[in-house]
This record gives structure tokens, sequence and C-alpha cells, in this order.
């Protein structure tokens, strides 16, 4: 928050406040105004020219009166709500409703005779709204920030329409409201036109909002990038020091724009490493020069004055290097979060704190303002890490195999600036074509799959993900996190499409062969060189890998550079190939041949004891052999198919083949990576062809309403929330309530009727028809048939009585047992389908075959709601145990299309009603036609607010 709770008035709702991007990038503060807000309300109107004005009101209105200041400060927060969004403290733009009478059409007051009003009439719930943006803020994209929020705002108090009259000169406003994608109707009488905005969201009005934060987010990342000017502050007179450094690095790569050092001691005039240095920032813009990045390098108590100053002065952008944030601790981390509020009100973005900085390898900028020592090359891969270390061995290990970065963001604790932004970049820049990241963890993991799903699509995203088994997260992160299972982070890369990687080594194997190359058109893997052992060894890792090799051609050790390349060609030709693996050791002549070096020199290597000593000694790989290759992976790329090379003992052979030939020095390194590069591609290839949420044209069955009138109706019962409650207060539905709610989603659950006795027991079966099953629903005993608990296929009374008597001896009585009698369903496979809500993810749904080898063993898939139609497809057969679905030892397959509707419809039913905290089915027999679902629980909350479904908003690290 900007201010001390203590200034807001009874009511007024903190969750409203946010902070968002802008058009051009820039940040604005929009929250609730307030009584205290009329000084600045005042100030903001002198600002606003006459046209604005006469906009707004119709009329000329050159200031505002007492009066009015108090109309436009005093809410109730209901039925009158006024938004502003600010920079630096001061109003650049406001926007107000007022509800409507329903009976007389006019802007009425407030207070119970209003809400009644309102209730009884069958009109639907309406409100006037009106913007005013300041002139020197127009173009910025902040009506349609607001217009986002007051829409959000005007559905959570129960509003379902706005309108708003507009002069018709008014285009930039008429252009606000066309554009927010809403439902409308326009009429146009006595000079005004009229405008009719339907609330509720739509696709187009999430698919608008989205491309807007995409664009201001993207822009956002561009202007931190791109600088024109660098101010570095706390650079030293010692010359070890990190602003010093910095200072150092960013002269040295050659920085084409401004550049300046900040040291409070600075002599006007003087210079620092050949750079112009001032003694502070204002001295700095004192001279009328722009400061768009600020890079800060003092001490973390310093730092609120450096914000302070920047945003004064209009600086675009930080990156702080300073340390002694929330890794240092509590009181760190409370330090963190005032800085990162401080900088976002002053309109700025972060990168870090304690970060260990950007690059931008563009020879039209030229930033190096990190603790690198030196300017990666200049490449394809752009590449993001949340760990100063991790980030210092990626350039390192870049440099080292010759590849180069087309720009690299180390953001530290990634208070503010984070992976999600810079794919935002990524996608639209032309200058990257992979995208590489390093993770520890998650700020919004929802957001995260949405846009890498959108950039994955169009770029290879290469992750690795750290914490796969400690569980433990980075002290920098631990107040601004997602904790989520590594299943569900791997669930929620695949579903995105992102590759998901071990170790560094894998993470460049596998980007050099995404970068830019053909992608494979399937999982079949031609060999070929002059080796059998090391084919063999390839071979082995493709079946290992889940590809398809074909028999090794084999050319033996003697083969001579003309007899590879026709192999290869041959390969290449083959057209039950989808890729090409080349394995090639020297040459093993008793001469040297004219190709290769002779066996002397490979018994030498081998001599020397190890793979390093072996590449010390060896003679370069000779020209041929180069030559061969490298006409052979341009005759793959004309081909449209991935070529590798596999090498032994011949250490400088991918430096003399380029770095765009993909060169590995073990065949298993080269099976891995090109395997992710075959799922990668098959997942594109689905995405291309395009998966979809059904709605109400694939389901007219489903009643929403009802289910929306009948979940109300359970949370009545919940009792209202004590002081000390948890958030996450549940309800098990009944089993009726939660058989009807399914129903209204067009589930039938069988009833299984109460067997307190044996006669009941009887009388049920009469009732529902044999077969029938006996069951227990007690808790411990539910679904255990190895207890006794469950007897199946009761064909008459008879059987049925004998099952009675001997589950009750097992168990101990039937009360203890808590019988019923069910009707039973036609034989199939037993599955599970769960839902369940993180707070961080969103709904998850997820799939796996009943009992308890799958519970065991975690043989369950997961996808993230609402799920596509492809999405459930792949998630049946994903689980290892599939085959039994699919007619596994001669069984008859089971009806996978009603599972997959099956699926759908929970993934509508989760993600209409939000106050569904977990849901299962269990079990769920599929059949060979039809699937029969014998036991449903599902779990209510009051319902919370999830991440990434409101209008767009920048998170604050939590206190």
């Amino acid at each position: 928050m900007d201010v001390d709770a203590a200034a807001n008035p009874q009511g007024y709702p903190e969750h409203w406040e946010a902070d968002v991007v802008l058009r051009d990038g820039g940040i604005a503060r929009i929250r609730p105004i307030r009584p205290d807000d009329a000084g600045r309300l005042v100030a903001f109107y002198e600002e606003v020219s006459d046209e604005s004005k006469y906009y707004r009101f119709f009329a000329p209105y050159p200031r505002l009166s007492d009066r009015d200041v108090r109309r436009f400060t005093h809410h109730d927060y209901r039925d009158r709500v006024g938004l502003a969004a600010l920079v630096n403290d001061r109003f650049i733009a406001t926007v107000r409703y007022d509800r409507i009478d329903p009976h007389t059409g006019l802007p009425a007051g407030t207070g119970p005779e209003l809400a009644e009003a309102v209730r009884k009439s069958d009109l639907p719930a309406t409100a006037e709204v009106a913007f005013l943006v300041q002139d020197a803020h127009q173009g910025r994209g902040v009506a349609s920030a607001l217009m986002e929020h007051i829409a959000a705002v005007a559905r959570e108090r129960g509003i379902d329409r706005f309108t708003a009259e507009l002069l018709p000169d008014n285009r930039r406003m008429a252009k606000v409201f066309t554009d927010a994608g809403y439902t409308q109707t326009r009429s146009f009488a006595d000079g005004v036109l009229h405008l009719e905005l339907d609330l509720e969201p739509t696709e187009r009005s999430l698919s608008v909002m989205r491309a807007r934060e995409h664009r201001a987010e993207a822009r956002s990342v561009q202007r931190l990038l791109a600088p024109r000017s660098v101010a570095v502050v706390g650079v030293g007179r010692g010359p070890a020091g990190l602003g010093r450094t910095l200072l150092r690095d960013l002269r040295e790569a050659g920085f084409t724009g401004s550049l300046h050092a900040i040291n409070r001691h600075a002599e006007p005039g003087s210079e620092l490493d050949g750079v112009p240095a001032h003694r502070s920032l204002r001295d700095l813009a004192a001279l009328d020069e722009p400061i768009d990045l600020v890079v800060v390098a003092v001490p973390a108590a310093e730092v609120p004055s450096v914000v302070a100053d920047c945003g004064e002065l209009g600086v675009q952008g930080l990156v702080v290097v300073s340390a002694g944030y929330a890794e240092s601790g509590p009181e760190g981390r409370e330090r963190q979060r005032g800085l990162v509020a401080s900088a976002r009100a002053a309109g700025l973005r972060v990168i870090g704190p304690n970060a260990f900085g950007i690059v931008n390898t563009d020879p039209g900028i030229r930033l190096n303002a990190s603790l690198s020592p030196r300017l990666p090359e200049r490449g394809r891969f752009g590449v993001f890490t949340q760990s100063g270390a991790i980030g210092a061995a990626l350039l390192e290990g870049a440099a080292r195999r010759g590849l180069g970065i087309s720009s690299f963001v180390s953001a530290g604790n990634r208070a503010d600036v984070s992976g999600n932004d810079l794919l935002q970049y990524w996608e639209e820049d032309p200058d990257t074509s992979i995208a590489l990241l390093y993770l520890e963890s998650f700020g919004n993991p929802r957001k995260f799959t949405r846009i890498a799903r959108r950039t994955a699509a169009r770029k290879p995203i290469v992750v690795i993900k750290g914490g796969r088994h400690t569980g433990s997260l980075p002290p920098g992160h631990a107040a601004a996190t997602a904790r989520i299972a590594d299943s569900t982070a791997d669930a929620l890369f695949q579903q995105a499409g992102v590759v998901r990687v071990e170790t560094i080594t894998d993470l460049y194997d596998t980007a050099q062969l995404l970068a830019d190359h053909a992608l494979p058109a399937g999982p079949r893997v031609a060999i070929a060189g002059n080796s059998d052992s090391l084919a063999a060894l390839a071979y082995d890792a493709c079946l290992g890998a889940g590809l398809q090799p074909q028999p090794a051609r084999d050319l033996g050790t003697e083969a001579s550079p003309e007899e590879l390349a026709g192999a290869l060609a041959e390969a290449i030709a083959d057209p039950s190939a989808d890729s090409v693996i080349a394995v090639v050791i020297p040459r093993l002549g008793l001469g040297e041949g004219p190709g290769f070096p002779g066996a002397g020199l490979l018994r030498a290597a081998t001599e020397a004891g190890s793979a390093q000593a072996a590449g010390e000694g060896l003679p370069p790989a000779p020209d041929s052999l180069t030559t061969v290759l490298r006409e052979a992976y341009a005759s793959a790329a004309d081909a449209g198919k991935p070529l590798l090379v596999v090498h032994l003992a011949l250490p400088d052979l991918p430096g003399r083949l380029t770095p765009e030939v993909p060169a590995y020095p073990a065949p298993e390194r080269a099976v891995r990576a090109l395997a992710h590069s075959v799922r990668y591609a098959a997942w594109r290839r689905a995405e291309a062809a395009g998966g979809r949420v059904p709605r109400d044209d694939a389901f007219p069955d489903i009643d929403e309403e009802a289910a929306r009138t009948r979940v109300q109706a359970a949370l009545s019962a919940l009792p209202p929330a004590a002081p000390g409650d948890s958030p996450s207060r549940a309800l098990l539905m009944a089993d009726a309530d939660a058989r009807g709610l399914l129903a209204d989603y067009g589930i039938r659950v069988p009833s299984a009727l109460p067997a307190p006795d044996e006669e009941a027991a009887v009388r049920a079966a009469a009732e529902l028809g044999y077969p029938v099953a006996l069951k227990s629903v007690a808790g411990h005993l539910r679904h255990r048939p190895d207890l006794g608990a469950v007897r199946l296929d009761l064909p008459d009374e008879a059987q049925l009585r004998l099952a009675y008597r001997q589950v009750c001896a097992n168990l101990g009585g039937a009360e203890r047992a808590r019988l019923v009698v069910q009707h039973m369903a036609p034989r199939g496979v037993d599955t599970v389908v769960r839902a369940a809500v993180d707070p961080a993810v969103g709904a998850i749904l997820s799939f796996g075959l009943a009992g308890a080898a799958s519970e065991l063993l975690g043989d369950l898939s997961h996808r993230l709601i609402p799920a596509t139609d492809r999405d459930v497809a792949s998630q049946i057969r994903e689980i290892k145990a599939a085959p039994r679905l699919f007619g596994w030892r001669g069984a008859e397959p089971v009806d996978t299309p009603a599972l997959e509707d099956l699926l759908l419809r929970i993934s509508r039913l989760v993600d209409d009603q939000p106050e569904i905290a977990a849901l299962e089915l269990e079990p769920v027999v599929v059949a060979p036609h039809g699937l029969t679902v014998l036991n449903a629980g599902i779990r209510l909350t009051p319902p919370q607010p999830r991440n990434d479904l409101g209008p767009r908003a920048l998170p604050l690290p939590p206190a």
C-alpha cells in the first residue's frame, strides 16, 4: 500500500489496489479513491485540458466546486465507486460508476432502499460509468487498464451492465469502450452517443486483456534492455567494488548510449574509468541528461533514496545488484517489499534485488550491466536465471561452446521482473529464437503456463527447474513463491510445451539442436558412421529414450570420407528416417589415411587415461571430415531433417564444424537432445492442430445456473467465519447434493441405498434390481476390496444375504462397516478422476487407474483447468498403466471417448463453479461401452481469488 491503513475509511476495499503495466511499459498504481484524496483530485483536475473537461461533463467546467470534490472522493464502495490511477502519488486518471435506479433510469442514492429496488427489479443491475485522463498520459493505455478494474469491481458488487454517454467527437473514449471486448449496443440521440456494455466476460474481452498485458510487459522489458543512457549508482574510488566493476563492464562492452558514474564524492567535471562522474542523479539530471536505466550498487539502506530520485527524474527502470533483502531474513523481506512498492509507485520496474545483472548483445546497444567480465557473443539464445551463480555458469558455458545469446537477465530475488516478463518479450523479439530459463520457484505458475504455451507454439523454451527433490526454496524467494509439487510442475511444463532438462549440459545440448534447426517429423532415427560400437551405443540410447532407431549403416573403421558422405546422403534421403545421427571416430588404418589420423594417434589418446587427456596431443580433425559433415548438415537442413554428430577422440571437431552443427562427445547426450526435440515437435504439431475448451455448444445438457444455485444453497450451511478461522474453510457436500451437482453437468451417479441390516439390504436390492454390489462407505474401508469391504456381482437374494453376513463377520458388524447396496455397473477398468484447486496454480485435473498399485507408484497424470479436448486425450494415454484401457493382453478396449467426455465435463464444472475446492470420483468404471461413476465426493469453500483470472495486475510480494 502507498498509505497507512489508518488513512483508509471504513469498508475500504484494499484488495482492489493493483499495480499495472501500461502500454508504454511504465507502471501505474490503481486504487479506490478515498476522502483524503481531495487535494490530489483538485491538482489533477487543474492539469486536465479544457477540451478533456468538456468531453467529460458536456459543458465548460473550469474547476471543481467543494461539493464536487466531496462527491468525487466520498464513496460507499458499493453503489458509488471511484478508482484512480496514480504515478508518484499523483492522479493521472480517474473512473467512476454510479448505480442506476431501475425505476427511474437515473443515478440514484445509496443504501438499503436502492439495494431493495435493484433486487426486486427484473432488469439487469446497471451503473453509469465515466472516465477522465490527464492529457499528458493519454495514449498510454491508462483508461483501458481502469476499464478492466472498474468492470471487475462492478461484477463483484453485483452490477451486470455499464452505460455511458459520449460526445461524438470523443473518439478516444469511444475506442476504449469498443476495444474492451464486451458485448455492447449503441444508440444516438440528441447529439449524444449512448453505449451499453454487458459486463459478463467474453472470450474476446479476455483475449483483449491478455493481448494488452503481453504488449505492455514486453515493452517494459524492452525499455530495460535497450536504454539510451545508463547511470551506475555506487561507483567507489577503489577498483574492486561492485559499482566500479559494473561500470567497467559497461564501458568495456562498448555500450552505445551515454554512460554515467554516480559517486557522492565526485567533483564536477571529473571522470571514473573514463566515464563522466556526478555526485547524485539529481546533479546529472540538472545537466539535462535523460536517464533511462539506473544500476544500483549501494548498500540496501541507501536504496530507498535512490528510488525516490529515480521516480522524480523519469527513470524507466532499475537493476538492483545490492544484497540485504529477502535472502537475509524477515527484516530484509520487508525491505524488499518496500523496494518494490516504492518503485512501482514511482512508475519503475525492478530487476533484482540481489541481481547478477542484464546483457543485450545487439550491436546497436552492447549493454553489459552485469557482473560478467565480458560481453557474450551475439547469438539467438535468450537466457533468464534466478541465480547469479547459475547465470555466470550459463554465460561461461555458452562462451565455451561458441554459442551466442541475444539477451540475458539474472534477476536474483526476482521481486518484480520475472521469467514471465522475459517470455512476453522474447515471444516477439526477432533476435531471439529460443528461450533458456533456470527457475528455482514460481511466482505465478498459472500465468507462466499461459504465456509459455503461447510462446512455445512459436519458439522453443528449455527450462531447468531447481529443487526437484529437496523441496527447498531460495531464501530470497520465500515470501513471493508458489510451493507446488514437482509432479505438478512437470504437468505444467508438459501442457505448455516447455522442454524440461536436468543439467546445464543438457540445457545447451538440447538448445543447440532446437535453435533454428528443422524439427523432426517423427521418432524414426537413421544412424550412420564408421564405428559399429559407437553406433550400437547410439541405437540403445534411442530405444531407451522412446525413439525408433533403424539398424545402423556401419562403414567400418577404414571408411574414406567419400564413403561416409555417401552413407549420410543415403540416410538423409531415406523417407523412413525423420532424423540422422552421424557417428565418427578417427580412421583406424595400418597407416595414415588421406582423410583420418591413424591408429597410433588413437592408441596414444587411449593410453592417456582420460577423455580430457585424450584430447591433448591429438591433431585437428581433418578438413575432409569437417567438409563431409558440414555438407551433410546442409543437405539434411534442405531435407527438413535434423542431423546430429556423435564424435569420439576428435575434441576439436565441434569448433571446426561451427556452432550451427550440433555435435556431441557421447551418444547418450545426442540422443537425449534428440528425444526432447521429437517430443517438442509432436507437441507443436498437436498445438497447431488446435485444441478447444468445449463450451455450451458441445454440452447442451449442462445447467450452469442450477448448479450455481445448488452450490450456494450448500454453502449457506457453512457457519460465518470467526476471527482466526482459516481462509480455506471447507464443507463436504452431502452425497445427494453432490450427485445432483454432477447431474447438472450431465454426469450420473447411481444411488447407493443404505443397508443398516440384512433386511434393509434385501429391500434395497429389490428396489435397484439385481445384480448388485454390497460395499462399505466407512472412510477407512472405502474402496478396499482387499479388506473384504466390497462384494460384487451378487445375482440374487441368497447370494446377497450370504455376502452380508460374511462382510459383517469380517468387519465387526453392519454399523461399523456402514454398508450400502448399489446396482452393479458393467464390468470394465476402474479409474479415478480428481480435481483440486491450488491457490497459486489454479485448478488441476488428475486421472489414473484406481487401486493400491497406482496410488503407491503415483501413476497419475495432471492437466490445468480449463482443459482442452486435446489435453484430456493425451492425459488418459500418459499414465504408465494406460495399456489397460486399450486392450492389454487381449482384453476388449474400453470406451475412451466416454472417459474424455467425463474429464471435459469435470473440467468445465470446476472452472464454472469457483467454490469447488476438491472433487473425487472413485471408482469410475470404464466399460467397453460407456462408463459408470460409482462414488463422488465434493468439497466446497467460499470462493477464493484465483491468480490470473481477474484484471491484469502485478503481484506485490506478501509481507
